[in-house]
This record gives structure tokens, sequence and C-alpha cells, in this order.
């Protein structure tokens, strides 16, 4: 799982996913919707 920040609202699951709110989903679907300009993957800085 990873975290991505959502550029546009959008319903994931059965969930509503707001704009610029942070949302941890699957790595995979992070990656088609960094690719399709839905939401951006959040970089965290691991200690």
């Amino acid at each position: 799982m990873i975290k991505v920040k959502m550029l546009v609202q959008s319903t994931y699951n059965g969930q509503l996913l707001r704009e610029g709110k942070i949302y941890e989903v699957p790595e995979e679907t992070a990656e088609r919707w960094q690719v399709s300009k839905i939401a951006e993957i959040i970089q965290e800085e691991e200690e």
C-alpha cells in the first residue's frame, strides 16, 4: 500500500475520494492513477 494525494474527485471501491486529500491504495493502482493524472504518489521519508 502506498499513499496518494488526489488531483480530482473520484470513487474507488464504493468510497468517495475527495480532491486534495491523501488516501492509501495498492501500489499498482497508485501508479495507474499517477499516469492518468488522477492522483500523485506521496514520497515518504524513511528514517
